[in-house]
């Protein structure tokens, strides 16, 4: 499944042709635009069209591009940090591990809706302010605000990044963290780090040559199955509109008001939310199963009991 998916990504041109460049990237129109009735599928839309009539199979497979890049760097690089962060503490123990593992479960305290809606907020302040100087208040109040660097600094960030992967980034490295320093903890008590101290092997070839490598199985495992999950979530603020572009819960925004359709029959527009719906659970679930397969690779012992 997973194939599948990078299979359709890595193809979408010949999939999908686009025919009309002007069209907003991962949507096709096929029709008039002014035409708000979704229409079944046709030879035209294989898979119907949405109000506005935007092409839901075109969007289907584009939208795969959209959720594999999205996912991916949202996970490697939560997995980078929290490595780091996790194998520093863990080797250093003490007051530094006690200082860290602290930070972190403050960050696993705040709420990542926040932080969207910050920094959405942030950016629209920004927008503003680079475009008027000036910033609209309650009713008739107009603020004049001048940029400071940081918000420059931000504003740059937000501009050329997606405010919702940034959210995602800056809350989602903890678990990584946690779970490799317990790891670390545990692994560097071992007899063939000992060995390596006592030959007077640096903090950092120790860190990356013995306890990184021997620990990081588990991350691997929440990584694989995090890929997935990161792409629901992301759909699912798009949808209720708190941020995020994810070109299949666009599909769903866009024909929200058609799931049910005439005598309150969910089946009579099915095209406007069942494909998407489909491609998303599938997307998640491919993601948590692979994640079972590389628990059983890097775990051999637990698919031993399981036959035992």
């Amino acid at each position: 499944m997973i194939l599948a998916f990078f299979l359709i990504a890595f193809t979408a041109p010949l999939l999908a042709p686009q025919k009309d460049p002007s069209n907003p990237e991962s949507f096709q129109i096929v029709g008039s635009s002014v035409d708000k009735i979704p229409h079944p599928p046709n030879e035209k839309a294989i898979l119907g069209t949405l109000p506005g009539q935007f092409d839901v199979y075109f969007t289907l497979i584009w939208g795969t591009r959209d959720a594999l890049q999205f996912g991916l760097i949202v996970v490697l690089t939560s997995v980078l940090f929290g490595t780091l962060v996790g194998a520093v503490g863990g080797y250093r123990g003490g007051r530094v591990n006690n200082l860290i593992m602290r930070v972190t479960d403050a960050f696993l305290t705040f709420p990542i809706i926040v932080s969207i809606v910050v920094l959405e907020l942030l950016l629209s302040i920004y927008t503003s302010a680079k475009t008027t100087g000036l910033v609209l208040g309650p009713g008739a109040l107009v603020i004049k605000i001048e940029m400071s660097e940081t918000l420059r600094f931000l504003g740059t960030l937000l501009t050329n990044t997606n405010p919702l992967m940034v959210s995602l980034i800056l809350f989602g490295w903890m678990p990584f963290t946690r779970i490799l320093n317990d790891q670390i903890l545990i692994t560097k008590r071992k007899e063939y780090v000992e060995a390596a101290r006592s030959i007077g092997a640096s903090p950092f070839r120790i860190i990356f040559k013995h306890l990184i490598p021997n620990s990081i199985a588990p991350v691997i495992v929440l990584a694989a199955r995090d890929i997935g999950g990161v792409i629901v979530l992301q759909s699912s603020f798009t949808f209720i509109g708190l941020g995020g572009d994810a070109p299949w819960a666009q599909l769903l925004a866009i024909g929200r008001n058609w799931i049910i359709g005439p005598k309150s029959n969910p089946f009579a527009y099915w095209w406007v939310f069942l494909p998407a719906t489909l491609i998303i659970i599938l997307f998640g679930i491919s993601w948590s199963l692979f994640g079972d397969v590389v628990n059983e690779w890097l775990n051999p012992s637990a698919k031993t009991r399981e036959v035992i």
